[in-house]
C-alpha cells in the first residue's frame, strides 16, 4: 500500500486572489512506513512575497525567483504522486491550491476524495483538543524542534509521524513492513498438498474402549442417565 504525505507552501490564503503554491513537499510511505522517497520543490510564483506569508515559511520573492515555475515541475510532482492515496494536514487548502495551478496549465485536477485529512482525523480522535501539526507532535512526542518556520518538506516528514500514530501506532506498520520484508525475499515456495489423515477409530480401538468403560464402577454419566430416567418416569402421572 502506497500513501504520500503532503505539504505546500504559498504566497498567502487564497489562489483565486492571485496566490500561488511556492514549495512542494512529499514523502512516500509503503505499508504505513517512510520508504526515504521524497519529492522536494521550490517554485518560482512569479509575484511578490507578502510579508505575512513570509514570516510563516521565510521564502523570499529574491530567493524564489531563482526556482523553475510550476509548469516545469508539474510533471515531475505528478510523476511522484502516482494516483495513490495523499495524506494532508488540512487537505482543503492545499488541494484547492494544487488544483489551481494544475488546472491552470490544462492538467486534469486532483480529486478531493483521494486526499485523507489528518485535521479531520485528529479531531476525531481527540474532540476539543488543538489539532495543529504542532499540537499533535507534542501530543504523540515527536520532536519538532527543528520547525522554527513551516516547511514543506520538514511538515510532510513530521506529519509522517503524525499520521502513524493517528492510526494507532507503529504496531501495525511494524507487522505490515515485517510482511513487505519476507515477500521481498522472493516467491515463496509452494508445498505438495497432502489429503488428509483418516481419523475414524478402528474397529479394534472401539472394542478396546468398550473393554476400558466395562471396568469402570459407576461412570457419571451413566448415573446422571438413571436420573434422568428417574425424573421421567416421576413427571408420568
Amino acid at each position: 500500500m502506497r500513501e504520500i504525505v503532503l505539504d505546500t507552501e504559498t504566497t498567502g490564503l487564497d489562489p483565486a486572489a492571485g496566490h500561488r503554491v511556492v514549495e512542494i513537499g512529499c514523502v512516500e510511505l509503503v505499508n504505513q512506513l517512510p520508504t526515504g522517497r521524497v519529492y522536494h520543490a521550490y517554485i518560482n510564483p512569479e509575484r511578490g512575497m507578502p510579508s505575512e506569508a513570509f514570516a510563516v515559511h521565510g521564502l523570499s520573492e529574491e530567493f524564489l525567483r531563482t526556482h523553475p515555475r510550476f509548469a516545469e515541475v508539474a510533471e515531475a510532482f505528478e510523476a511522484f504522486i502516482g494516483e495513490d492515496r495523499l495524506i494532508i494536514h488540512n487537505a482543503d487548502f492545499d488541494m484547492r491550491f494544487l488544483n489551481w495551478e494544475l488546472q491552470a496549465l490544462g492538467r486534469p485536477a486532483l480529486p478531493r476524495d483521494r486526499a485523507i485529512d489528518t485535521v479531520g482525523m485528529a479531531r476525531r480522535r481527540f474532540p476539543g483538543s488543538p489539532a495543529s501539526l504542532d499540537a499533535l507532535c507534542r501530543r504523540f512526542g515527536i520532536d519538532n524542534s527543528a520547525r522554527d518556520k513551516h516547511g514543506a518538506l520538514l511538515d510532510a516528514e513530521l506529519l509522517a509521524e503524525v499520521y502513524l500514530e493517528l492510526i494507532g501506532g507503529r504496531e501495525p506498520g511494524l507487522a505490515l513492513a515485517a510482511v513487505a520484508a519476507q515477500s521481498s525475499r522472493g516467491p515463496v515456495s509452494q508445498r505438495e498438498p497432502r489429503a488428509p489423515r483418516p481419523h475414524a477409530a478402528s474397529p479394534e480401538e472401539l472394542a478396546a474402549h468398550a473393554a476400558f468403560l466395562a471396568k469402570l464402577t459407576k461412570p457419571i454419566w451413566l448415573a446422571e442417565e438413571a436420573e434422568k430416567k428417574e425424573q421421567l418416569v416421576a413427571a408420568v402421572p
